[in-house]
C-alpha cells in the first residue's frame, strides 16, 4: 500500500489492537474511547408507486430514527426478524443508499452524502462484506484482480496492489500460488467469503460491516470463517458491525447487541445483559427461539403469534404491541423511547417482573469485556411512571 495509507493505518492499529476478541484476554479501553461510528436519528422510507401515473401511494418505513454507536475495537451485533431493517441500516452506514434523515459520524467527522472526497475517505476506512459471496464478486475477474481493484482506484500502483493482494491471501488462509488466477466460480462458498474478507481488508479499513457474512455457509466452514474474523480483529485491531439471524453466532462474536423490530431499535446493551437479562418482550421472544440442548428448557409454546405488522402502515404507539402479551393501553397510544434500564432486574420472565431461569451468564469465561455501553430499552413496561400496569414506581 502507499505510504499515506500505511501511516493512517499504523496510527489506528496500535490503539485498536488493545481490544481482544471473545477468545482473547486483553483488557479493552473502549469505555473511555469516543465512538468510532455514531449514528443519530437515521431514517429511510422507500416509496411504493402505483396507479396509471406511477405516483407514490405509500411509504415503506424500513428504518425509523435509529441511534447507535460503535467504539474502537468492539463488535456490535445487530439482530431481528427478516424485514426489520438490519441490512438497510448497513447500506445506509456505507452510503450505498441515501438516507432520508439522520447523522452518521465516523471518527468524529460528519459523513455527508454530497461530499464526494469525504465519502471516498470514509469508504476507505469502512468496508462491507455481503451475504452472497458469489454475486458480490465480478465473475469476469480473477480473484487477485478483484482484490487489487480497490487499492488501484485509490491511487496505489499495480505492483504494490498485487503485493498487498498476495499478503491478504495468506492472511485469510488461502495459498496465493494456488488461488490468485482462479475465478469466483472455481471456489467453494467458504473460499469465496474469504476472498470477500480479503477484498474488504485491501484498503486497511478500521471498521468492517458484516451483513449476514456467514449465513450461507455450512456450519464447519462457518466456524472457520468466524474464527478467522476473530483472529483478524485481534491482529489488525478491527471494529465490526456484525449482522446475523443466527443468535448463537451473534452471542459468540459480539460485545454488545442491538435488537431491531420493524425499523426501530427496541433494546441495546452488553451481550450478557441482552442474552440473560433481557428487558423487552420482543427480545425475550426472539431469544426463546434459540435451539437448546437442555431438556429442561424445551419450548412448550410459540414465543410469538402472528406476523409482524406491515411496515407500510405500522401500528401506532409501540410497534410490538400487536404481538405482545404485556400490551397495555399506553402501548397503543404512545411510542416508547430508548432509556436506561432501571436497576439490575432480569428479563421479562413470563410474568413481566423480570428474571430468567438459572440466571447464568452464558458468556462467562470467554474473555469478553463490556465496552461501557449502558443497557437501553424502549418499553413502557420498563419506564418509571409510564402508565403501564407493570411499570416500576
Amino acid at each position: 500500500m502507499s505510504g499515506g495509507a500505511d501511516t493512517r493505518a499504523g496510527g489506528t492499529r496500535s490503539e485498536g489492537a488493545q481490544g481482544a476478541g471473545p477468545q482473547g484476554g486483553g483488557a479493552r479501553s473502549g469505555s473511555a474511547a469516543p465512538p468510532l461510528l455514531e449514528v443519530r436519528d437515521l431514517r429511510k422510507h422507500f416509496p411504493v408507486r402505483g396507479g396509471i401515473l406511477n405516483r407514490t401511494v405509500a411509504w415503506v418505513k424500513a428504518v425509523d430514527d435509529v441511534d447507535l454507536h460503535v467504539r474502537p475495537g468492539e463488535v456490535l451485533g445487530i439482530v431481528g426478524e427478516s424485514g426489520c431493517g438490519k441490512s438497510t441500516t448497513a447500506r445506509l452506514l456505507m452510503h450505498l443508499i441515501r438516507a432520508d434523515a439522520g447523522r452518521v459520524t465516523f471518527d468524529g467527522a460528519l459523513v455527508q452524502a454530497d461530499d464526494a472526497a469525504g465519502l471516498r475517505e470514509v469508504r476507505r476506512q469502512m468496508q462491507m462484506v455481503f451475504q452472497d459471496s458469489y454475486s458480490s464478486l465480478n465473475p469476469r475477474l480473477p480473484i487477485e484482480e478483484t482484490i487489487m481493484f480497490g487499492p488501484k482506484v485509490h491511487g496505489v500502483s499495480a505492483g504494490a496492489a498485487r503485493e498487498r493482494a498476495r499478503e491478504l491471501f495468506t492472511l485469510v488462509g488461502l495459498d496465493p500460488a494456488q488461488f490468485i488466477r482462479r475465478y469466483p466460480h472455481e471456489l467453494s462458498g467458504g473460499q469465496r467469503q474469504r476472498v470477500n474478507i480479503a477484498r474488504a481488508l485491501a484498503l486497511e479499513p478500521r471498521l468492517l460491516i458484516l451483513d449476514e457474512a456467514v449465513s450461507a455457509l455450512d456450519k464447519s466452514v462457518e466456524a472457520q470463517v468466524l474464527n478467522l474474523l476473530l483472529a483478524l480483529r485481534r491482529e489488525l485491531g478491527l471494529t465490526y458491525v456484525f449482522i446475523s439471524h443466527d443468535l448463537n453466532v451473534v452471542q459468540y462474536m459480539s460485545d454488545r447487541v442491538l435488537v431491531m423490530y420493524l425499523g426501530k431499535v427496541v433494546e441495546i446493551g452488553p451481550t450478557a445483559d441482552i442474552y440473560e437479562r433481557m428487558q423487552h418482550p420482543y427480545t425475550e421472544a426472539l431469544l426463546s427461539a434459540m435451539p437448546s440442548m437442555d431438556p429442561d428448557r424445551r419450548t412448550e409454546r410459540p414465543p410469538l403469534t402472528g406476523d409482524p405488522p406491515n411496515p407500510i402502515n405500522p401500528p401506532p404507539g409501540c410497534r410490538f404491541h400487536t404481538r405482545c402479551r404485556f400490551a397495555d393501553d399506553v402501548c397503543r397510544r404512545a411510542e416508547p423511547r430508548l432509556a436506561p434500564v432501571q436497576g439490575a432486574g432480569g428479563g421479562t420472565g413470563g410474568d413481566g417482573r423480570g428474571g430468567r431461569d438459572g440466571g447464568n451468564d452464558r458468556n462467562g469465561g470467554n474473555g469478553r469485556n463490556d465496552t461501557g455501553g449502558s443497557h437501553l430499552v424502549a418499553c413502557h413496561m420498563r419506564a418509571v411512571g409510564s402508565g403501564h400496569g407493570l411499570a416500576p414506581g
